[in-house]
């Protein structure tokens, strides 16, 4: 599977390995694409697992509607629905990160049939989310969520002064070699807005669509060194789980743990689908 479409639009798809033990879906987030899980791709089809790894709306360039109300979160989750059901996988394993863990939970709620197991990894359930905002000092940590809503004038000063950009991704635990990838697969290839329309569609989300209840067993992982959640998010996540859940919490480790811990993460999700 090299692609999908839904809705007049093509996605690129990373499909690899043979689907002796089960199928993965791996879901990226901001501001990554599939690339980030290339790692742990790697280790998933020396298991026995086939995985898949779209690149998501804004990012795929065949799958870039302009302006901001085509990237509310029912979108972004129908689009993986689609996703999985034209792979032929059956019932997958869902995993997401950052964004992609919201798209996750969203469609673990909304379609259970098609889920066997959710593994979330750093952004907890999203009525969990919204609850620690209040609850600790996540309202700070968004701030940027604020700072994203403007148009245009993020991608501007992103344009004339890049530093600030490779400032904001250093100080949250990315390296070098990641924040290049950052410029060359997001930046550079056209994807910026895209992917800072997802944080400019919040406001035409629908309030009874966070606090759907997840009937699949389920994983969340968190890490110390996250500047961007609080560990309250994570500590809430499991009451909105109605089925076998746990979670893990990753000492020393950044944000960025699809890339920057892949054998750890691995092991996680492995965990999770064997256990």
């Amino acid at each position: 599977m090299k692609s999908f479409s839904r809705a007049g639009l093509t996605f690129d798809v990373v499909d690899a390995g043979t689907a002796t033990n089960g199928t993965v879906v791996l879901l990226h987030g901001f501001p990554q694409t599939s690339h980030s899980w290339r790692a742990v791709t790697q280790i998933l089809v020396e298991r026995g697992y086939r995985t898949i790894a779209p690149d998501q709306r804004g990012y795929s360039p065949q799958a870039r509607p302009r302006g901001r109300y085509a990237y509310r979160i029912g979108e972004l989750v129908s689009d993986i629905e689609s996703l999985i059901i034209q792979s032929d996988a059956g019932r997958v394993h869902l995993v997401g990160h950052d964004w992609g863990a919201q798209v996750a939970w969203m469609l673990a709620a909304a379609r259970p049939d098609l889920i066997s197991t959710l593994t979330t990894v750093s952004v907890p359930h999203p009525a969990a989310f919204v609850a620690s905002m209040t609850q600790s000092d996540q309202l700070r940590r968004s701030w940027y969520m604020a700072a994203f809503q403007p148009p245009k004038l993020p991608e501007l000063l992103i344009d004339r002064k890049p530093q600030v950009l490779d400032r904001m991704l250093a100080e949250t635990g990315m390296d070098p070699e990641m924040i290049a990838d950052t410029h060359r697969l997001v930046v550079d290839s056209g994807a910026l807005t895209g992917g800072l329309n997802w944080y400019r569609a919040i406001p035409f989300g629908r309030p009874g669509e966070i606090r759907k209840r997840i009937a699949v067993p389920t994983t969340h992982v968190w890490s110390t060194g996250d500047t961007a959640l609080a560990r309250r998010g994570a500590d809430l996540a499991g009451r909105h789980v109605d089925a076998d859940y746990r979670l893990v919490v990753m000492d020393d480790a950044t944000h960025w743990i699809p890339e920057q811990n892949p054998a750890e993460i691995a092991e996680i999700i492995l965990d999770r689908i064997e256990g």
